[in-house]
């Protein structure tokens, strides 16, 4: 086959393809219709996980599976967009990676709000100035957020799904690497490239920033000429290209492997997928044993408890709330009756939210 002949194929496919989602769409605004006159959330993520699954278990290639979803967060996102004007609240600046995780998730056709503080994207959901929110909660490398876990003390939100994103930094400059004599960079940015840097630029002044975003502005606009050429920042990909800066240097980060989790907040939580986790906040008394009383539960039900973080009451001294990850939904009969124990022997026991787990 020529040329010629395998565009005219393309063009023919692409009818197909164009009919066929304006059709999809139809179908999809039909149910948006009805779940708006129930009351219900436009979004499901259980149903979203459950068609991108099906999706990758067809496909056949050369379309790779990450490509295949990629394509239709967009379709989907489409179709969001047109059944309501959807806003998702994040951590600002614009470009920052949870700016990136949101628009992986929700996709490119609906509203974003950047928002200065974690406390902003909680406040912006619960008045219902945004829809969802997108916050940071821990880094495989650097540990928990901690101010996201403090803010679900005295909210009522639930987090509704969560997202993985893989971390690369690279080193952005308008000029070489050579030529570096000063590096901006977030704390958190820093902390996850200090080997390259020490081993790379040793003597390079380092001035922290408040976000990867802001990072790149700097570097971009120094302040003083004669720096021009010879500043730098850690930061992403998305943030280096909106700043018009050439990433110098890729895959800085010193762990390959170096991810971070992000929750999307919303207000109810969707159905289980046979495949989820549920997070629970939980208050105990301050006494010999007690910690223990309250992780018999999840050995008693056979539960995979998959993370334990303490934080501070910031009420009264010595006084600690815990937040636990497991597996499973909170409807599901293990987890009840594990969360019906713990409201026996905790003085408080609280569901953050059951949602999907990651692909």
């Amino acid at each position: 086959m020529n040329i010629p002949e395998h565009r005219k194929n393309i063009d023919r496919l692409d009818a197909q393809i164009v009919k066929l989602l304006n059709e999809r769409t139809k179908h999809v605004l039909g149910i948006g219709e009805i779940k708006i006159k129930a009351g219900e959330e436009i979004y499901a993520p259980h149903r979203e996980r459950a068609v991108l699954q099906r999706l990758c278990k067809m496909n056949q290639g050369p379309i790779t599976n990450a490509s295949l979803r990629a394509i239709y967060r967009e379709v989907m996102s489409s179709a969001l967009s047109l059944e309501k004007t959807m806003t998702i609240a994040y951590l600002g600046p614009e470009a920052t990676f949870t700016h990136q995780a949101a628009i992986q998730k929700f996709g490119s056709s609906l509203n974003y709000s950047a928002q200065k503080t974690i406390a902003d994207v909680f406040t912006e959901v619960s008045k219902s100035g945004a829809d969802y929110g997108v916050v940071p909660v821990e880094n495989s490398t650097e540990g928990v957020v901690t101010h996201t876990l403090d803010m679900f003390i005295d909210s009522e939100l639930k987090i509704v799904a969560q997202i993985i994103l893989p971390i690369e930094y690279c080193l952005a400059s308008k000029g070489k690497l050579k030529d570096v004599i000063r590096i901006y960079a977030h704390p958190q940015a820093l902390g996850q490239c200090r080997n390259w840097i020490q081993k790379h630029l040793p003597k390079a002044e380092i001035i922290e920033t408040s976000s990867n975003a802001r990072s790149a502005e700097l570097a971009a606009h120094p302040k003083e000429n004669k720096l021009r050429g010879k500043v730098a920042a850690i930061t992403g990909f998305l943030a280096a290209e909106k700043y018009k800066l050439d990433a110098i240097e890729r895959g800085i980060q010193d762990f390959s492997g170096n991810a971070t989790r992000f929750l999307v907040l919303g207000r109810q939580c969707s159905p289980p997928t046979g495949h989820d986790r549920t997070s629970l906040m939980l208050s105990i008394a301050h006494e010999v044993g007690a910690l223990h009383n309250a992780l018999a539960p999840f050995r008693r039900y056979k539960l995979n408890m998959t993370k334990i973080e303490s934080r501070p009451s910031k009420r009264k001294a010595w006084e600690y709330f815990f937040f636990v990850d497991c597996d499973g939904h909170m409807n599901d009969r293990k987890v009840a009756k594990a969360i019906a124990d713990l409201e026996r022997v905790c003085n408080f026991a609280k569901v953050l939210g059951s949602y999907p787990n990651a692909e």
